[in-house]
């Protein structure tokens, strides 16, 4: 999937074997193509940039192994989940600088909605630690070719009639445990809320407690569970996916759609990051990428490609905004989860995976 394509053109045609350094971006799969990587060294080329991007091979898969993978120092630029950069337990804070949206290889920044452009958890007292690329729904794709209704209600996802035909991922527990907690009727974010409160998050970790139990049907209704991306099978009825896997699956002739719970879904915002040790021209050049993947090009892509909404104005159509303009509910909005609600929902998911093996 990561399959390099790195323009090697230097300013008057010249070319050379290779840059002295590279810009290494780590990103979620699909976010970033050959052929953007490709234009952006052209820029930094015609520009007397000595730098090329580079795409590492590894895929971002959730906030445990990101932090893992940032922090060895390999990481010049990420594509960090917003809720991640100040989640307890997992100090991205301290690894990333702030942005500089005044910058004047910046100029896409001012097309930036404006409503996620300094959400708190993203900020930092020195200004921004991130910039707003793309957001969606954590929902249930149906197997339309499977599935002839649509449930109503995440609770309806725990019949009997669908056990061994769910995918679920891997990676990233809480989604999950916002499943269960939706099917049980409570808040998505039910564990992160008691966070405070040390009877009902007791009462929530619990061993035999409504959740666990709740985590234990889950999961083991789940055929499969992924890690990088969702894999839309034949033989799976629902599939949890953040929108672009699914999209790209139904643009090439599969026949799924979204779940409209009435519980509703969770959504979620992905950014553009730069590492705390990046300055000089390496800065700059990592300017010159996040300006090209916030411009217009990429952002009709992502809208179009990958069934995403566009962080920025300069799109010709952000479907799901416009039909939605509440899109970005807080209550809705994946939180900073706290060391503790962290702590628990990954034991939730132990005891539910071990109850099932």
């Amino acid at each position: 999937m990561r399959n390099l394509l790195l323009s090697t053109v230097l300013t008057m045609g010249a070319t050379m074997a290779q840059a002295t350094e590279y810009l290494n971006v780590f990103t979620w799969d699909g976010y970033v193509q050959p052929d953007e990587v490709a234009a952006v060294n052209d820029i930094l080329a015609s520009e007397g940039y000595d730098i090329e991007v580079r795409v590492l091979d590894t895929l971002a898969e959730g906030p445990e192994q990101m932090f893992d993978v940032i922090r060895s120092g390999d990481v010049d630029v990420s594509f960090l989940t917003l809720n991640y950069i100040n989640m307890e337990g997992f100090p991205f804070s301290n690894l990333l600088q702030p942005i500089d949206t005044s910058s004047p290889r910046l100029s896409n920044a001012e097309a930036l909605l404006p409503e996620l452009s300094a959400i708190p958890m993203g900020m930092s007292d020195a200004g921004p630690l991130y910039l707003p690329f793309g957001g969606g729904s954590y929902g249930i794709w149906a197997n339309d070719d499977v599935v002839a209704e649509h449930p109503t209600s995440v609770a309806d996802l725990l019949k009997p009639e669908w056990k061994g035909q769910i995918s679920l991922t891997s990676g990233q527990v809480q989604p999950n445990v916002a499943l269960a907690l939706m099917s049980m009727g409570q808040s998505p974010f039910a564990v992160q809320d008691a966070s405070g409160d040390r009877k009902k998050m007791a009462a929530l970790q619990k061993a035999d407690g409504e959740l666990q139990q709740t985590m234990n049907a889950l999961h083991d209704q789940v055929g499969f569970f992924w890690s990088a991306g969702p894999e839309f099978r034949d033989d799976l009825a629902f599939v949890a996916s953040y929108g672009p896997g699914a999209a790209a699956h139904v643009a090439s002739g599969g026949n799924w759609s979204i779940v409209n719970f009435d519980e509703g879904n969770t959504v979620w915002l992905d950014t553009i990051n730069f590492s705390k040790k990046l300055e000089g021209k390496k800065l700059e050049a990592a300017e010159i990428f996040a300006n090209y993947f916030i411009g217009k090009d990429v952002q009709e892509r992502i809208v179009n490609g990958l069934g995403m909404v566009a962080a920025t104005t300069q799109v010709d159509a952000n479907p799901m905004l416009d039909d939605n303009p509440e899109f970005f509910a807080e209550e809705l909005f994946w939180p900073p989860y706290t060391k503790l609600a962290n702590n628990v929902m990954n034991m939730l998911s132990k005891r539910a995976s071990e109850a099932g093996s």
